[in-house]
This record gives C-alpha cells, structure tokens and sequence, in this order.
C-alpha cells in the first residue's frame, strides 16, 4: 500500500454507498435541500482554507524586502478578514431561507409515531372521520404528497431519522415534535434511532416505504379490512390462552390492547423486531419465549413455559395475518 491516505479516503467513502440508509442517497425533498446546503457550505469552506493557504505560501516563499508592511497589511486585510467575511454572508444568505419547513394544508397527511423502548408505534391520521390506523415498525408515506410526522417517546429520548428523506428530530416523553416531509421517488429505504435509548437502542429500526400516491390510497383501504387469516387454529388458541392478546392488538379479532406493537397483518412485514431478524417462523416462535436473546432490555415479558411445539404454532398463526 503506498499511499495510505488515498485508501483511507476510499474506504471513508464506501461508507455512504448504502441505498437504504444513505444521507447521500437521498428520496425526500428535505433530504436533498440539505445535500444541496452541505456541498455548497463545503465548497465555501474549501474556498476559505485555500485562501489561508494562499497567504501562507506567500509569506514563506516571498523574497525578503519584497512585500513591504503596507503591501502586507493589506493582503491580510483582504484575504484574510474581508474575504473570508463576504464569503460566510454568502453562505448565511444561502443558507437561511433552505432552513424554513415546509409549508403545510390541512388536508396533509399526518403520521404519529412514538418511540418506545426498542420498537415504533406508527398511527395513521387520515383526513376525515375515519379513525387512525395502527401499525408498528414501518412507516408508509406517499410520493409527492406532504406528509406531517408527529413524533413523540413514551420512555425515554428517541430520535427520529430517516437519512434519506430528512433530518433528524428527537422524541421528546410529553412533548410532540412536528417533521414536515415529501418524498420524491418510490422505494423501500431504512430509518433508525439516533439518540441512545438503552440496551437495544442499535436494534431499533424501520422500514419506510414510499409508494404511488394510488397505490399508498389502495394500502390504507386494504389495510382498514380485518386482517386475513384470523382463524381458530391451534396458534390462535394458544395467542388467547397465553394472555397474547392482553398486550397486542389484531383487526378483526377481539383483541384491541395496545401495550405492545399492533399485530395486524403481521405475515406481510419484512423483518422482526423492529428490522434485526427476517420473520421466519423459527425466529418468530424463538422471540416469543426468550426476546431478550436477541433485544437486550425489551420491555417484553419472556414466556419459557411455552413449549417450542406452542411458540412455533403461535409463530405460525401470526405469519398468517395478511
């Protein structure tokens, strides 16, 4: 290797080349306001250290006698004081008017979202007089609509950031924070928590999927109905008898709590525990009986007594909820 530094900054690089949880990848409006701000406040600062640079070759290079301390003075005065100056301003000016929120309409789209210790509980408030829909540990927005994230925490300090659609904003126990966002292109990326939260704060994520306006409509009408696949099974009695159902909430069943994460259409989602496992049935029915295995700190109770056989047939019951 015989030049350490290039290699350093191609592997400092590589790090930004994630689709999912980029900052540079970018899919928001907001998200690409502030890659627009941080290139051209770069370019400012790269200008500046030039300029320092600049006055610092002259002075070490310039023959003695050759700059006399007026032709000095003026130099530092200009290049130094003044230029730096007029280009900060510039920047101020630039900057300030891309840090205004977006201007919202009564009609837009507002998404709740509380953070808990170590999962998202996501609500829907559509327009209207239809109540809200409940979800967990995914995030649905539709392409080109404003859409108002209300973000609050129910323990302790979150913070709520999906690099590519926006900034960062912290949730707050008892205050709400408003996030005003658009996103540009369809996709499924990747948000996480930016606040250290506890044990598991590094395995809380979420999905965030944004869709076709027409298609994001069609989801909400779909995901209204009572979930499919609510059956007498064996796995739905064993959810009742051991007391699933005093904690998590199915649409279409009598179970309504909301302790935990709403289990509604639970076989459609792509990951378990908040985006750490894929939801095979084995991974399911082992997060049942020992969750702290695989979430250190989770707020949910272990169940050892249920035998493998049980959990796997709960397990079972709940990936067929779609």
């Amino acid at each position: 290797m015989r030049n350490p530094w290039l290699w350093a900054l191609l592997v400092a690089g590589l790090t930004a080349c994630n689709a999912e949880q980029s900052t540079l990848h970018v899919f928001g409006a907001e998200a690409r306001a502030v890659r627009q701000m941080a290139l051209v406040l770069t370019i400012g600062a790269v200008l500046i250290v030039a300029i320092m640079v600049m006055l610092y070759v002259r002075a070490v290079r310039a023959p003695e006698g050759r700059l006399s301390h007026d032709g000095g003075m003026r130099m530092v005065l200009w290049l130094g004081a003044i230029g730096p100056t007029l280009i900060l301003t510039a920047l101020l000016i630039y900057a300030l008017p891309a840090m205004r929120p977006r201007a919202t309409a009564p009609g837009d789209l507002t998404i709740r979202v509380d953070g808990e210790q170590f999962w998202w509980r996501v609500a829907y408030d559509p327009a209207g007089d239809l109540s809200p829909l409940l979800s967990a540990n995914e995030v649905r927005i539709p392409v080109g609509r404003t859409v108002i994230f209300e973000l609050t925490a129910r323990d302790v300090i979150h913070s709520f950031w999906i690099p590519g659609l926006a900034g960062k904003m912290d949730m707050i126990p008892g205050r709400t924070n408003r996030l005003v966002v658009q996103a540009e292109k369809p996709g499924r990326f990747r948000g996480i928590c930016a606040e250290f939260c506890g044990l598991s704060h590094a395995l809380m994520a979420f999905d965030v999927v944004a869709m076709d306006g027409a298609d994001f409509d069609a989801w909400m009408a779909r995901s209204r109905a009572a979930s499919t696949g609510v059956t007498a099974s064996r796995g739905a009695r064993l959810f009742d008898a051991h007391g699933c159902g005093g904690c998590h909430a199915i649409r279409g069943t009598p179970h309504d709590a909301d302790i935990g994460p709403d289990l509604s259409r639970f076989g459609e989602r792509p990951t378990l525990g908040a985006g750490i496992l894929p939801p095979t049935p084995a991974n399911v029915a082992a997060f049942i009986r020992s969750p702290q295995v695989a979430k250190p700190g989770a707020r949910m109770p272990a169940y050892p007594q249920i035998s493998a056989a049980d959990a796997l047939a709960i397990a079972d019951y709940l990936k067929g909820l779609k």
